[in-house]
């Protein structure tokens, strides 16, 4: 794995105002991301998670501390409702990224035709945040909405294609298993106000996919470790 850092989050802290006063979610969390790397956030629900990725994306400018991302990388954003135009055809929604950013080149189409293509189609509503060619992926909850057999399918798919591509990913998620499976390092956050209560590196005897890694021996040491760290 290239370990060039390309993401950087450096005591980065969110507040909420509501009527009843101020409400700490994020506080003091720093960590890094390589490139290429695959790296998962854990935590209770309403710690933060989508927030952190929400402020790394640049959809909530409203924080404290320091977001610093490598010149010239893009980043892409799939949301936990991934909306689709029942009005279009698969292929005009996977191009809508490209037509919103104005970078719908014939060498743009052709390259989403080529992944398309590459994958098949039951993956076209994750190939349309490939589309515009990010180099850091934020994954939402991205499997939250498939029943369990879908979802460890899905998962596999996913991970294939962003470690194909040389991709870099940065995904939240509940599911404990879902992290080890799939990713590199898991940064475990606490209740709110979130701090950082462990980054885990995650190694697993011959890593392959992400339904294979589940039978790897190291899997279940992480499984407990990580549900003591909750």
């Amino acid at each position: 794995m290239n370990l060039t850092n390309i993401l950087n989050v450096n005591n980065l802290s969110k507040t909420y105002h509501s009527k009843n006063g101020e409400i700490i979610a994020v506080n003091n969390v720093s960590f890094n991301v390589n490139k290429e790397e695959f790296v998962g956030i854990i935590g209770p629900s309403g710690c933060g998670k989508s927030s952190i990725l929400n402020i790394i994306s640049n959809l909530d400018t409203k924080y404290k501390g320091r977001i610093n991302v490598n010149k010239n990388i893009k980043i892409a954003y799939m949301l936990q409702e991934d909306a689709l135009f029942p009005w279009l055809t698969i292929l005009e929604n996977v191009l809508l990224g490209l037509k919103i950013k104005k970078q719908l080149t014939k060498e743009n189409k052709d390259y989403t035709i080529m992944l398309l293509k590459k994958y098949g189609l039951y993956e076209f509503r994750k190939i349309r945040t490939l589309a515009v060619k990010p180099d850091i992926l934020l994954l939402d909850e991205p499997f939250s909405a498939l029943d369990y057999q879908t979802r460890l399918k899905v998962s596999d798919d996913v991970y294939k294609i962003i470690k194909e591509e040389h991709k870099t990913a940065l995904m939240v998620t509940h599911d404990i298993s879902e992290a080890i499976s799939m990713c590199d390092r898991i940064v475990v956050l606490s209740k709110r106000p979130s701090i950082i209560k462990k980054i885990y590196d995650i190694n697993l005897e011959n890593k392959s996919t992400p339904i294979l890694n589940r039978e790897s021996p190291n899997f279940t040491y992480y499984t407990i470790k990580l549900y003591g760290r909750r």
